[in-house]
Parts: structure tokens; sequence; C-alpha cells
């Protein structure tokens, strides 16, 4: 089975809950994962799968918690062919940068050559109550490819 590092980039809660809520079905499955709320470029192992689910703040920003990796992956611009990863971006469609912090580092990690296993998901706050039943049921469509 697959290990798998879960970075979230969260400023009210959502985000850890969808985290916890995927992680939560993925050991069940058999799956090892560790949520990383606090995540550095360098807790990632390249020989791990990881998932990225982060809200979106301000004008498109990521999350406070979620900055020092995507600075990390600006700064130092490590090549990542052969990692392996899957994003959530969670927004408000009401505001002009939707899914702006989700949207930008998935483009920065293609940018790196990290490959994206499926398309990135996109949660709007406006239409999906409860975040974590969008993710799962998304997760339960590619979970085999892990």
């Amino acid at each position: 089975m697959a290990q798998i590092d879960i970075l979230v980039g969260t400023v009210y809660g959502a985000a850890m809950l969808v985290a916890e809520t995927l992680s939560d079905h993925l050991q069940a499955n058999g799956h090892v994962c560790q949520i990383f709320e606090e995540a550095e470029l360098g807790d990632i192992d390249a020989s791990r799968f990881f998932l990225v689910i982060t809200a979106t703040t301000g004008q498109g920003d990521i999350p406070p918690n979620l900055e020092p990796f995507a600075c990390a992956l600006t700064d130092r611009a490590p090549y990542m062919k052969g990692w392996r990863y899957a994003l959530i971006a969670m927004g408000d469609s009401s505001y002009e940068h939707f899914c702006g912090a989700g949207r930008r580092l998935d483009g920065l990690l293609q940018e790196l050559a990290a490959e994206a296993l499926v398309p990135r998901l996109e949660i709007d706050a406006t239409v999906e109550d409860e975040p974590e039943v969008a993710a799962l049921a998304w997760l339960k469509t590619w979970e085999y490819k892990l």
C-alpha cells in the first residue's frame, strides 16, 4: 500500500477536516498517511505520494501555515521529476481569486516537473456545505492508482 504525505493549508479548519477525512479513509484501506499542518519542503519525501489540500485566503493567497512550503518551491525551484501528487483547492466562487492558492501551487508543482496523478479538485464553498464529502467522492474515483 502507499505511503502518503498530506499537506494542509488551512485558516478556519475546513481544509483540515477534509485532510482528516481522507486520511481516515486511506488508512482504513491499508495506506499509511501523515498529515502536515506546518509543512516544509524538507518534510516531504520524493518516494512518497503527496496530497495537497489548501484553502484560499485574501486575494488568492496561500494560507500562512503552507507558505513556507510554497516559498521553498519558488525560491529553491527543486527538480521534482518522479514526485507524484494530487491537489484539492478550496475557495468561494463569489470572490475574484477563486481557488487561487490551489491553482498557484498546482501550476508551480507542474513547472517543477512533479506529476499530477489526477486533475485538481476545486471545491466551491458556495456549492458544497460539506467539502469533505465532495473530496472523499473524488478520492474514491482514483485511489486505486496509488
